[in-house]
């Protein structure tokens, strides 16, 4: 099992029965796309810990129900609510021609020059494109396409993603 954090599948929203079932809140990008997972990490206290799917049930929503092998209790798994989890690097589609960008959730949009653009509250996967959506500092909703060639830095710290867009982008929103 390789850890991929940038794959985030959801959180950790309670636990859901006596045999330690718990509630996972999905990320936008899951919800009705579930993949094959045999296992997946939980972030806890800071680090990637594996554990094995046991069984696992999509009653649809942004909720998966999960168990995993040696934690069938109800006071073994609350201690884990609001533990983030990630894919493994197995569970990614290898015909995925999209990088994921879930990550920049939140983060702050400028420009070469540091004008700030607005800040991601949404990233938005269409066939073909994804956008991030973007409210301005005067409020405004805009949507920047992602793509590989607009990009030019992050920085994880300051939560910025400075971008190269072309004239007249913003203006079309």
């Amino acid at each position: 099992m390789t850890y991929k954090a940038q794959i985030l599948l959801g959180r950790i929203t309670k636990v859901y029965s006596h045999d330690g079932t718990v509630n996972v809140r999905l990320e936008k990008r899951f919800i009705e796309k579930i993949p094959l997972m045999e296992s997946v990490f939980l972030e806890v206290e800071g680090k990637p810990v594996p554990f094995l799917i046991k069984s696992s049930d999509y009653p649809g929503g942004d909720i998966l129900r999960l168990s995993f092998d040696g934690y069938e209790s109800t006071e073994r798994m609350s201690e884990f609510i609001g533990c983030q989890v990630f894919l493994t690097q197995s569970d990614i589609p290898e015909n995925s021609n999209y990088p994921d960008y879930s990550f920049i959730d939140g983060y702050l949009i400028c420009l070469p020059d540091k004008t700030k653009i607005g800040t991601i509250k949404e990233i938005i996967s269409n066939p073909g494109q994804i956008l991030a959506f973007v409210i301005t500092p005067d409020h405004k909703e805009i949507y920047i396409p992602l793509h590989e060639d607009l990009i030019l830095s992050s920085d994880k710290k300051k939560k910025i993603l400075f971008m190269d867009l072309p004239e007249g982008l913003i203006d079309l929103n």
